[in-house]
């Protein structure tokens, strides 16, 4: 097989941080090749680096056996090769073919030939079984359908080897089936992939090569066919990993969150959230499934205090708190784990012990009046490091030195902590590795199992299945449906989040 890329020792350092340390990888020529490792593992900086977006400090890279030295993203296209990011770059009031074509327009005399560059566009989606409609607008098709633009776009500007960052995290199965099917039709054109993820089950369905990168540097690469998920699972977390959640049947008891007629338009004028509807109950896990930006952020954002509805009722055990401040809010038993660890979870310049008691600085507990009971809140958060298994040096160090999954679990265990008595918990395992999501997943059953209510938003559809007693679909802002778990699965939950029938 002939070899199209290599990328020799390649070092590259941030204050701080070395990111990938002396990483050596291949691509050949029609195969899919895998990146594998947790978040903050190296593989997007590798990638950069290939992409021009990054410079190595050290190292060497070969396309087609011939040296090269790319400096921007505009030498790594020449060279053939496409990137398609994890966060899109499409101008969403342009159609898909003008997304497509720019910046590399065809021309009659001065002018854009609009036709040729339909026709274009339409070939190479009939080549490679793409299915989108070259004149809708970006901002009216669905998230999986941008990505297949971003693909188009890197093929129309002649990309032999294309990098995927990420592409299965905001598809529905069904997308996750057809992009599948996509990548092997660019396979048999003799074109070669690169994928990363952390997502295992469609590293077995989609690659023939994985490459695990672990803290900097790369623990092995192997063929697909010789391992399997709990191999993958192990070399990425460099221990045993336990992947399926037991549970015990829920006992649910009273409706501790009850949600009616909510509605929020945002500061467009648009209706993000549409009469939504759904109940808590004390002991159960309530799943909301959902593509991101069908108004799920919104949504928690209302029930933390952050974002003001424009009309209908949330309670909790009874009490309205439509008009309450996350103050008040948090004083009814409400714990919040955040979408964004760093933005919502965390003062990440201040120390560990100042995070552990976020929202909590006023409870007779940990104050006097104005002067804080610094002894108090400094045995209170080195018991959640202790019993959350935070790894850390001490409870005095600022929380932007802790990894991702550290960050987590220290949040995670403030708001258990708390004793709530509704924990709403949104993508709580998003970027971590195997062996923090095990934990987070552990600890949510056992305070389920304690009584909680728990409302779970997450775009891993895996993970909704495995924890939740029940599950919402929302959809273009409201709640389509509501099954038990027994009667869901990842393709009935897929149709819905697409806005079909189940």
């Amino acid at each position: 097989m002939e070899k199209i890329v290599e990328m020799k020792n390649i070092t590259k350092i941030f204050p701080g941080t070395v990111a990938n340390d002396d990483i050596s990888i291949d691509l050949y020529k029609g195969e899919t090749h895998v990146l594998l490792g947790e978040n903050g593992a190296g593989k997007t900086t590798l990638m950069n680096v290939l992409y021009g977006l990054y410079q190595a400090e050290k190292g060497e890279i070969f396309v087609r056996g011939t040296k090269v030295n790319i400096r921007d993203s505009s030498d790594a296209i020449k060279l053939g090769i496409g990137m398609v990011h994890q966060h899109f770059m499409l101008v969403h009031n342009f159609t898909v073919t003008e997304n497509i074509i720019l910046g590399h327009e065809p021309t009659s005399g001065l002018v854009v030939n609009i036709k040729k560059a339909e026709k274009d566009v339409q070939d190479i989606a009939k080549k490679y079984g793409f299915n989108v409609k070259y004149d809708s607008l970006i901002s009216d098709i669905t998230v999986g359908q941008q990505q297949k633009v971003e693909i188009i776009k890197a093929l129309y500007r002649g990309a032999d080897i294309l990098i995927l960052d990420e592409p299965t995290a905001v598809l529905t199965p069904q997308e996750i089936d057809e992009l599948a099917i996509i990548i092997d039709n660019l396979k048999k054109e003799g074109k070669s992939v690169i994928l990363i993820t952390h997502k295992l089950k469609e590293i077995m369905k989609m690659s023939d090569r994985v490459t695990i990168i672990r803290r900097g540097k790369v623990i092995d690469s192997i063929f697909t066919k010789d391992v399997n998920i709990n191999i993958l699972a192990e070399m990425m977390v460099g221990r045993k990993v336990n992947l399926s959640v037991e549970k015990k049947e829920a006992h649910p008891k009273e409706e501790v969150l009850k949600v009616n007629y909510l509605n929020y338009i945002d500061k467009r004028g648009v209706k993000v959230i549409d009469e939504l509807t759904l109940s808590v109950r004390s002991g159960e896990i309530l799943g909301i499934a959902g593509v991101d930006g069908n108004g799920q952020s919104e949504f928690v954002e209302i029930l933390a205090g952050f974002l003001r509805a424009s009309g209908g009722s949330v309670k909790i055990d009874d009490n309205e708190i439509i008009e309450k401040n996350s103050e008040d809010i948090i004083k009814l038993r409400f714990g919040h784990v955040p979408e964004d660890r760093q933005k919502r979870g965390l003062l990440l310049k201040f120390p560990l012990y100042e995070n552990a008691v976020l929202g909590m600085h006023k409870d007779k507990k940990f104050s006097n009046g104005t002067i804080l009971k610094y002894n108090k809140i400094k045995k209170h958060t080195n018991e959640i490091i202790k019993e959350f298994d935070v790894r850390t040096p001490n409870e005095n160090v600022n929380a932007e030195t802790l990894s991702g999954g550290n960050q987590q679990k220290l949040i995670v265990g403030r708001e258990i902590f708390k004793d709530p008595r509704l924990l709403v918990v949104s993508q709580p395992t998003r970027g971590l590795d195997v062996g923090a999501i095990e934990y987070i997943h552990r600890r949510l059953i056992q305070e389920r199992d304690k009584g909680i209510a728990i409302l779970l938003v997450s775009f891993e559809l895996d993970e909704i299945l495995d924890l939740s007693d029940r599950i919402a679909v929302m959809y273009g802002g409201r709640i389509v449906s509501v099954m038990d778990r027994k009667d869901a699965d990842e393709y009935k939950l897929g149709r819905l989040m697409a806005g079909g029938k189940a």
